[in-house]
């Protein structure tokens, strides 16, 4: 294993920025399926005759997450409207394998509206002696401690039950017969961020993300309306600030700026007046609600048009502007497609989106039967999220579930792309930034990781083991051993010492305080783990072997072409394709597969490990 790491170690350097920033259509090699250079910006349908297995490979893989070589069949007998309709169209799919969402009993009358801050709630305790359902003590010592238990307890819990929502989403991705409604509703998670950090409610977060599901292959007009008025984009965008008399712009700036129009193309005098129009627009728990006496009914202007709008004729406003569902198209594109748009194309499918009013399908059609869409501009030169490629890996693997060995939040948390936490309002900058020398060898760490899992991983829901985990964990250790809550609650490093000879000492004479900050920290993580249901810890039932045989390889040559075949999108050259046979020809002592029959599993995995570690494995 050491002689492993070592080669993949070597060969990510030595390959880095060749392939995995440039991409094969950049070196001058056409990855397969890809039609001829003419084809780039062609808007004209493929036909029937120029349909075959490569083009579908392709289309799958940017309209899903990795297909399995008998999904590849299925599509490639199909006429390309056809395998193009299947997956724009899916409704009459079934997909009741998947199972609803498995909620854990978190959530507790008094809690909404959660506070803002912890002391926020410690100040709303003081002055009504109560908050977050939980009345403060009449008299004593930590008088409101319970209601800091209280607030720290849903912070943990609803952090962790976000990360089970990204399990459960995780799963849907790996397991589905309708790809593109998730693949497009990962779109609409970035395109329209929220974080949990600042929404704070994992069902608020699950809310959405339901909404994305249900509504990304609909009408836009309908999931703009959705998301404007969703509890989880209300409390990211402080709405509840946004009052009649003091109109907060964030809600409108980032409907224009970021959701459907772009920068440059609005005034600052739009943006403020459209604030105006969303004053009064809130939420009570999970409903949405339009507070009367916070609106402002009176005429607003927006983009030269005069009246007593509200939020839902603004967005219409926004809509019957040009540039918007230019930018929008622009976006699918780039999300679908590849990086660069020309003006033109940007142009054209704008009139696609903006024609057949504002139904998404329609644009997916018209972008994925083109010819551009198979050109070799674009097949074999997107680099893969860190989403994308974990779930694809999983698919290609033939598994069934997604492994709780490595950590799914862990390993895309890793590579950059954390479900549920977009890192800015902008959300996830796609193609090149996925890639840096860091990067790169984290995401061959993740294909050791579930080739060879560490069966000594200690699962996160369970065991806090970040900064703040690691200083619980001293709390409830020196709790374990008698202190009082006072000396077992000192930051590591201040007196530690004297601190715990004092409590062993004297622990009756446990400092006088309202609240302990660092113990209601512990507290609601101790509640959270007792109330939150743990996400499965299995690792990766891989068989490779199995696949091999099944592929009918009879040399280590034929498993490696058929491992290429099943995992690579982009080509390889020959000499890698050498180097690869030499290796597993290596590991196992002999060329021939029947021989090797019965050890073959472990040497199948350093070579896959090598592949999937490779630059050509980042690109689909």
């Amino acid at each position: 294993m050491m002689f492993l790491r070592r080669h993949v170690d070597r060969f990510l350097r030595s390959a880095l920025f060749g392939l995995a920033l440039a991409g094969a259509a950049a070196a001058g090699v056409a990855a397969p399926g890809a039609g001829p250079a003419a084809w780039s910006g062609d808007l004209r349908p493929i036909t029937a005759d120029q349909w075959n297995a490569e083009r579908a490979a392709h289309l799958l893989e940017r309209a899903g997450f990795g297909p399995t070589p008998e999904e590849i069949a299925r599509f490639a007998a199909m006429t390309p409207q056809q395998a193009v309709a299947t997956l724009v169209r899916p409704q009459g799919i079934d997909n009741s394998h998947l199972p609803p969402f498995d909620a854990s009993d978190i959530h507790e009358p008094g809690l909404e509206p959660f506070p803002a801050s912890r002391p926020a709630t410690t100040e709303a305790a003081k002055a009504r002696g109560e908050a977050l359902g939980v009345a403060a003590k009449p008299e004593g010592n930590r008088r409101l401690q319970p209601v800091v238990n209280k607030f720290f307890y849903w912070l943990r819990a609803s952090r962790l039950e976000t990360h089970r929502v990204a399990y459960w989403w995780a799963n849907r991705m790996l397991l589905t017969q309708r790809p593109l409604e998730e693949k497009m509703a990962l779109f609409w998670h970035g395109h329209f961020a929220t974080h949990e950090d600042k929404v704070r409610d994992a069902r608020k977060m699950l809310q959405q993300l339901q909404l994305f599901q249900a509504k990304g292959l609909g009408n836009f007009r309908e999931l703009m309306i959705g998301v404007a008025q969703d509890p989880a984009m209300l409390a990211f965008l402080d709405a509840g600030v946004n009052v009649k008399g003091a109109p907060n712009e964030n809600f409108a700036r980032e409907i224009m700026e970021m959701f459907t129009m772009g920068v440059g193309n609005y005034s600052e005098r739009d943006i403020r007046e459209a604030a105006r129009a969303f004053t009064g627009w809130n939420y009570d728990d999970l409903r949405f609600v339009v507070n009367r006496a916070q609106h402002d009914d009176s005429d607003k202007l927006v983009f030269g048009r005069r009246g007593p709008f509200d939020g839902v004729q603004v967005i219409d406003l926004i809509l019957e502007q040009p540039v918007t569902a230019e930018y929008l198209a622009g976006r699918i594109y780039r999300y679908l497609a590849r990086d660069e748009i020309t003006p033109e194309l940007r142009k054209r499918l704008g009139a696609v989106l903006r024609d057949n009013r504002y139904e998404i399908a329609p644009l997916l059609e018209a972008i994925f039967l083109s010819r551009d869409f198979y050109s070799p501009e674009v097949v074999g030169t997107r680099i893969k999220s860190p989403v994308e490629l974990v779930v694809s890996t999983y698919r290609k693997l033939g598994l069934k579930d997604v492994p709780g060995v490595p950590d799914f939040n862990d390993v895309t948390g890793a590579l950059g792309q954390h479900l549920l936490y977009p890192p800015t309002v902008a959300g996830w900058a796609y193609g090149r930034s996925w890639i840096t020398p860091g990067l790169l060898m984290e995401r061959g760490n993740f294909a050791r990781d579930v080739l060879f899992p560490d069966f000594t991983a200690l699962p996160h829901d369970r065991f806090p083991t970040n900064a703040t985990g690691l200083e619980i964990q001293a709390v409830h250790e020196r709790i374990s051993r008698g202190l009082d809550i006072t000396a077992a609650t000192v930051p590591e490093g201040k007196d530690m010492a004297g601190g715990e000879a004092m409590a062993m000492s004297n622990r009756m004479s446990d400092r006088d305080e309202e609240f302990n900050t660092r113990y209601g920290s512990y507290r609601g993580w101790q509640k959270a783990v007792e109330v939150v249901k743990p996400i499965p810890r299995t690792m990766a039932r891989v068989d490779l072997s199995g696949l091999v045989v099944a592929s009918g390889s009879r040399t280590t040559a034929d498993a490696v072409d058929a491992l290429s075949r099943r995992f690579l999108s982009a080509p390889i050259s020959a000499a890698q394709r050498t180097a690869w046979v030499e290796f597993l020809t290596r590991e196992l002592g002999t060329d021939r597969i029947e021989r090797a029959a019965t050890y073959m599993e472990d040497g199948l995995r350093m070579l896959l490990h090598l592949m999937l570690a490779s630059p050509d494995y980042q690109l689909g």
